[in-house]
């Protein structure tokens, strides 16, 4: 790739890759070796470096600790053909400047993004797990730098991406709780941004459903209380009579990579999609008709969740087993992205990115290139 920025590249000298059971990965806890920082300062990006992952100082006045201005995507990276690619990296820049813009905070350079991205995920190649299901997990954030408790946007920030090896969000399907007290996101505020804030308030009520004996919430609308919105952190898709039906987003609904993926191959397959605004009582009647045929849940992190029963008020309603027979559209779904990741299925739309000639190795110094080989 063309390497516009000039990224200064500092290696760890430790690294924890032998200590890492890829076999048994709990997710989200295991860090990789680098991150890529920029920061935002006089009205401009600054110092895009690599350097080990590390703790930072941070001020107890720090504005993203008061105010909340903290954004951050989700995403991941695989083996192709034995080399990393991306998968749709281009959207997940895209929409992290989309939140930008509503949480007051700059603009990021695409490129930029871009750059930093695969040189990073290029570095720490060793990283990825070669097992299904599993993948590279990335985390790029921007926030607040500035120091003082005065409410007003920052004029400060920094943007870190790191990353870590991960295996299967959801092992199993999901028990749901139709939630009708608790709203996650109301028209007019954040709900479409991917902000912090967002996931804070999610929090409770997901811990007050897993104590009922349920896995995750899902979300009705915040005025009537009546149209499904997600599930837990992730787009939701029904099969009712052999239609595919996604909640619409309307400013109140993360506008989800998978889910527009999965829109994308659904209609190339030959399915109805219908992409719309659906009650919980309409889903109801589906299912005591017998004409609800699937329910999952659609994120980067779990790629597909089935749904194994929806507890709404007094009512529950169960969902058939998982398989092929039962199950033919989210796991043919599931099954497609994790083979499109691996190369064994052919990139038609021009999805996957390969990071492998990312330029990094020309960043690093000849005498640090010895630590990458002894890894």
């Amino acid at each position: 790739m063309a390497v516009k920025y000039p990224i200064t590249v500092s290696l760890t000298s430790n690294s924890k890759l032998p200590t890492v059971d890829f076999a048994n990965i709990p997710f989200g806890k295991v860090i990789s070796d680098h991150m890529f920082i920029v920061d935002y300062e006089g009205g401009q990006w600054v110092n895009p470096r690599i350097e080990p992952f590390a703790k930072m100082e941070i001020s107890p006045a720090n504005l993203a600790l008061h105010y909340g201005q903290s954004i951050f995507e989700g995403m991941k990276a695989s083996k192709r053909n034995g080399e990393p690619v991306l998968f749709r990296a281009d959207m997940h820049a895209r929409r992290l400047n989309v939140s930008a813009e509503r949480m007051c905070m700059p603009n990021l350079p695409e490129d930029l993004f871009m750059q930093g991205l695969k040189m990073l995920v290029d570095l720490d190649r060793a990283w990825i797990p070669d097992l299904e299901d599993h993948a590279l997990y990335i985390r790029p954030m921007m926030f607040a730098t500035d120091e003082y408790f005065g409410v007003h946007a920052s004029e400060n920030y920094r943007f870190i991406i790191f990353t870590g090896p991960v295996g299967p969000y959801y092992p199993k399907p999901v028990k749901l709780w139709v939630e009708e007290v608790f709203t996650r996101a109301a028209q007019g505020g954040v709900g479409e941004a991917k902000c912090a804030g967002n996931y804070g308030a999610s929090l409770l009520p997901a811990q007050r459903a897993k104590k009922a004996g349920y896995d995750q919430v899902m979300w009705m609308d915040s005025v009537e209380k009546k149209y499904v919105q997600e599930v837990g952190t992730m787009n939701l898709f029904f099969v009712m009579d052999n239609r595919v039906i996604t909640p619409t987003t309307t400013g109140t609904i993360l506008r989800g990579v998978t889910r527009d993926s999965f829109i994308t191959l659904l209609k190339e397959w030959g399915y109805t999609v219908e992409d719309r605004l659906l009650s919980i009582a309409e889903i109801a009647d589906a299912y005591w008709r017998g004409s609800l045929q699937e329910c999952f849940g659609a994120g980067t992190a779990a790629v597909v969740s089935h749904v194994s029963d929806i507890t709404w008020r007094d009512r529950k309603l169960e969902l058939p087993p998982v398989d092929e027979k039962h199950r033919p559209v989210g796991t043919m779904l599931k099954s497609y992205l994790n083979r499109l990741r691996m190369g064994l299925e052919e990139d038609q739309f021009h999805w996957m990115e390969s990071c492998a000639n990312s330029g990094v190795m020309d960043f690093v110094k000849e005498e640090d290139k010895a630590l990458l080989m002894a890894v």
